[in-house]
């Protein structure tokens, strides 16, 4: 059935989520979002089973193979099967809020930019801790240095690809730091983006999926050591 979200496509990677997938794609579809793709990362639960008596059509990677690869797995699916004017990448662990979806969405179905990206640190405020913040706010000085752009958050796993982006952006980290080559294709590949603030909500559950801290230093020196050797 056709709706006014027809050419809206969401994509969501899952690695042993069945106690949230089921309610995430319930909220996504209450909202009127029923294009939902859930890229299944190797789960050893029933995530994938939960997801398709959900409705979510499902695509399943043998093996774990990181949050990259299942968006660029997802992303290179709906762009050869389907004919998507938008696609949200959205948590699989319930932080996401819906109602952000629409106010993503319009400066792309506008042509105002070809990428939004969700910001904690606009008017809307996300529970972020304050070790978690002061991490965040290093890596955004050193995203904008190495990256040649200004951004106020980085590795916010929430924003929109309209079509120019969806056929343009190449993802090429299996992890976390996929989020670091949307960026730099942002400005490889001329880009438009703009920054629509979003709620992030913390829960007990999601910091224990979520990456640590530790993890977000670890990823910083790789990406550097990347960038010095190219």
């Amino acid at each position: 059935m056709e709706t006014k979200n027809s050419s809206i496509y969401i994509v969501i990677p899952a690695y042993n989520e069945e106690s949230k997938i089921g309610s995430v794609i319930a909220d996504l579809k209450t909202s009127g979002y029923h294009n939902i793709l859930i890229v299944n990362d190797g789960s050893k639960d029933n995530t994938a089973k939960i997801a398709n008596e959900a409705g979510a059509e499902v695509l399943s990677h043998i093996i774990n193979r990181g949050q990259g690869s299942s968006l660029r797995t997802g992303i290179e699916y709906l762009r050869e099967n389907y004919k998507p004017d938008v696609i949200i990448t959205f948590d699989a662990d319930g932080q996401h809020q819906v109602s952000d979806i629409p106010n993503l969405i319009e400066p792309i179905l506008s042509k105002k930019a070809d990428i939004a990206l969700g910001t904690r640190f606009g008017e809307k405020k996300s529970n972020v801790s304050i070790i978690k913040k002061i991490v965040l706010k290093i890596a955004v000085i050193f995203t904008n240095i190495i990256s040649n752009i200004h951004l106020t958050d980085t590795h916010n796993g929430l924003r929109a690809l309209g079509e120019n982006a969806i056929w343009k952006i190449e993802i090429s980290h299996r992890g976390m730091e996929h989020a670091s080559d949307i960026i730099d294709e942002i400005t490889k590949k001329k880009l438009t983006y703009i920054e629509v603030p979003v709620k992030i909500v913390y829960s007990e559950y999601s910091k224990m999926k979520g990456q640590k801290t530790s993890g977000f230093i670890k990823m910083g020196l790789k990406l550097l050591i990347k960038k010095l050797t190219q």
